[in-house]
């Protein structure tokens, strides 16, 4: 069994979106003695992350909500790096996506190595697609699963439709096919994301 860690390292100097100076995570370490200890401080959309309803709906449900056995589960792994600009309805109607899978859309941005302003985002229309299938969840390699749409219709839509929505995933060494995913936001209560460690097993666990 091979594990692939598809989570982006958190450092002060890590792309964040957009670059905006106060989602840089700040390390913070002290030495006394042989004792060391360091104090992090960072924005809840931090690299690798799982956003929670409340993100983009006024009163929407907290991270602490969903279920953790909702990402640990088998995934399936879709190679569209032959797409530019955004995943449309015409991108994706031709794959195999069924009732309650949870998937991983693999794209140019895995390669970025800082934050790109024109990154691949999931379009509205296949938006809707996707809460009409009934998805369990999306994920994408990029820090937004949208740009520059207004009234943030990807994130709403799939909420909406209770699926869960996972963002700056590193899948440049992926293959498409099936995985099993192991994702843990951090147990942090009552926020609108949490960051994560996402694990993919290329062999079917339980």
């Amino acid at each position: 069994m091979k594990i692939y860690d598809v989570t982006a390292p958190i450092f002060n100097g890590m792309p964040v979106y957009k670059n905006k100076a106060e989602k840089q995570p700040s390390i913070e370490t002290n030495t006394n003695g042989h004792v060391t200890e360091s104090r992090l401080s960072m924005d809840v959309h931090t690299g690798t992350h799982v956003d929670a309803p409340l993100h983009m709906i006024n009163d929407g449900e907290t991270i602490e909500t969903i279920d953790i056995k909702k990402l640990v589960r088998p995934v399936k792994v879709f190679d569209l790096t032959e797409v530019d600009e955004k995943i449309s309805l015409k991108d994706i109607e031709g794959l195999d996506i069924e009732e309650n899978d949870f998937i991983l859309f693999k794209t140019k941005n895995s390669w970025d190595t800082e934050f790109n302003f024109d990154f691949i985002y999931v379009a509205e229309d296949a938006a809707a697609y996707l809460a009409d299938k009934k998805i369990a969840g999306v994920a994408i390699d990029a820090l937004g699963i949208e740009r520059a749409q207004e009234g943030h219709p990807t994130h709403r839509s799939l909420m909406g439709s209770g699926v869960i929505i996972m963002e700056g995933l590193q899948l440049k060494d992926i293959e498409s096919g099936q995985y099993f995913m192991v994702a843990a936001p951090l147990k942090i209560q009552n926020t609108d994301a949490s960051p994560a460690r996402v694990l993919l097993f290329d062999e079917m666990i339980g």
